[in-house]
Order: C-alpha cells, then sequence, then structure tokens
C-alpha cells in the first residue's frame, strides 16, 4: 500500500524500530521515515510507504517544531539523558535565559553533537565517539525560525523550537548553556510538527507494539485506516502545488513520455505558479512530481498503480 503515515515514536525506541509494525501491518518492506528522533526522544515521524518511499526528499527538508525540556547545571557526554554528566556550572536565572533567547534565533552557526548520525571521513560520529576517536565536529548554518520559553522550574527549562531540517535541539541545549556560563543537556524532547503535518493528527503505536499479537491486531487496522492517499491535499501541506491533467496526458506521464505537451496554468489557478516542483493529477491520482530545470520540465517521480 502506497501512502503516507503520521505516528507518534515512543520513547525509548529508535525511529527505525518503530517501523517495524507499520512494515508488518502494511506486509511490505518499502517504509521509511523521513526525519531520525534520537531514540530518547518522542513525538511526530512522518512515514511513506509503497512507492511513495522515493517521495522522500520532499520531506526531509521541512522544517520541524520541538518542545524541549532542558536540564540546566550538567552536560552529559551525548547531550540527553542517555550519557554520563563530563561537566557542571550554576543554574543561570530564568531573566538571562529569555534574555538571550534572541541571539540563537535566525541563522546560527551550529556544531552537531559528537554522538550523532553525522559521517566524518565515512563513519559515523557517533561510532568513532564510541570508539575513543578525538573528532572535531565542524559548524554548520542552521536556521532557528521563532525559539520562546514556555515554563521555567529550575533546573529545568522548557522551550519550544521551531527550526529548519538539521537542527540539533541538543547542541542548541548545549550552546545556549554554555553562552549563559552554564551546562545543559535535554532531559526530554517531542517534536510537535514537520512542516505542516502536526502530532493530533498522528497514530500512537501501543507502546508494546510487535510483542503481543493482539496489539499487532489492533495495529493493522489503524495502520490501515491511518494511512494518508498521496492526493492534493498533501502535496499542499509540502508547499507543492498541483496541476490537473487529462487522461491522454497522464498516459504520457506514465511511461515517461515528452512533456513538452505541458502548459502551466495561469497564476491563480495554482497556489504557486512559479513554483520549480508540481504534482501532476489525473481525476485525484498523482500521476507524476516534475521539476523545472534550465526552463524544461523533468521527472522528478512517475507513480504507478499498485
Amino acid at each position: 500500500m502506497t501512502g503516507c503515515l503520521l505516528i507518534n515514536k515512543n520513547p525509548g525506541t529508535s525511529s527505525f524500530e518503530s517501523l517495524r509494525p507499520i512494515k508488518k501491518a502494511l506486509e511490505t518492506p518499502k517504509v521509511c521515515h523521513t526525519g531520525t528522533l534520537d531514540s530518547f526522544a518522542q513525538g511526530l515521524l512522518v512515514v511513506l510507504t509503497g512507492r511513495a518511499v522515493k517521495l522522500s526528499s520532499f520531506f526531509t527538508g521541512c522544517g520541524k517544531q520541538y518542545r524541549a525540556l532542558l536540564r540546566f547545571g550538567e552536560e552529559t557526554s551525548t547531550l540527553d539523558p542517555e550519557g554520563e554528566v563530563i561537566a557542571s556550572a550554576p543554574i543561570p536565572g530564568r531573566a538571562a535565559l529569555e534574555a538571550i533567547l534572541p541571539a540563537f534565533t535566525g541563522t546560527i552557526d551550529q556544531a552537531p553533537p559528537l554522538y550523532s548520525a553525522v559521517h566524518i571521513n565515512g563513519r559515523r560520529a557517533h561510532e568513532l565517539a564510541r570508539a575513543g576517536e578525538v573528532i572535531e565536529m565542524k559548524k554548520r548554518p542552521v536556521t532557528i525560525f521563532s525559539l520562546s520559553l514556555v515554563s521555567w522550574a529550575p533546573p529545568h527549562a522548557e522551550l519550544e523550537v521551531h527550526c529548519s531540517s538539521g537542527t540539533y535541539i541538543r547542541s542548541l541545549a548545549r550552546d545556549l548553556a554554555i553562552a549563559l556560563g552554564s551546562r545543559a543537556h535535554l532531559r526530554s524532547l517531542i517534536r510537535t510538527k514537520v512542516g505542516d503535518f502536526e502530532i493530533n493528527n498522528a497514530l500512537s503505536l501501543p507502546m508494546e507494539a510487535g510483542r503481543d499479537p493482539s496489539l499487532d491486531i489492533f495495529t493493522e487496522k489503524a495502520v490501515k485506516s491511518a494511512l494518508l492517499p498521496l492526493n492534493p491535499v498533501l502535496f499542499q501541506k509540502l508547499g507543492i502545488p498541483s496541476v490537473s491533467i487529462d487522461e491522454q496526458s497522464a498516459g504520457i506521464v506514465s511511461h515517461g513520455g515528452d512533456l513538452g505537451f505541458l502548459r502551466i496554468p495561469e497564476p491563480g489557478n495554482i497556489q504557486q505558479p512559479s513554483s520549480p516542483v508540481i504534482a501532476l493529477f489525473c481525476h485525484d491520482s498523482l500521476a507524476a512530481v516534475i521539476e523545472k530545470k534550465d526552463g524544461l520540465w523533468k521527472y522528478r517521480f512517475v507513480h504507478a498503480a499498485d
């Protein structure tokens, strides 16, 4: 079955492990998530199934929104509750924390955590760290669209973060604390939004899914009923406009034929007529996703029925 599924990942399981009951329910190995959540974290995972896995690149670049609980005064080796305390420092005051948040809003340079999946010379950073190798995590630009303090109960502070793809909230906690003359790590992290997809619409899998057969039955029914089709509404959430084509044109597209016949509607008929990527639909069934390069429309994805 091809489609998109929103799931609420449980803490204590990896993003990959969370896909196991989905694969079993849909009886297919063609299942992928579009953005890893650390094992200790929970929240929204956008999952693609069937032929939709080839559309993952359109989802991975979406912005993310989080609720992050920081524990000031202690930094751990992993910057999360699973690591050992490696540094301690005084706990800052609320006023100081609120005053510094604007400095971390906008485009900033951020070094990923040492224990992360970033590739260094062909190996994962966390593999090198666990092997005892000394490595330098190079900074890279990320964007924090908004950053606000939700609650303050020393030594804990809850922040709401809206950021670009590729931002590490563990690194943000570390850097905020150091700027305040303190240290910190994440106690918990909840991803609440990916692009325009919200956790309120996500399927919460049973904590023991896959271990108890009765729970697997529930999961199978829930997964199949929660699967979102590849329709114009889905692409609208990605900021990709849709264009309707007739059956004859759909036949051309299904065989990867020349797109010279394509005529983009006048401005106003679609959301973003100047967008370099559009989705082609025939009777609300996805035919293809195409991209404009060097003035010509080219295929990014051709959809064939399951």
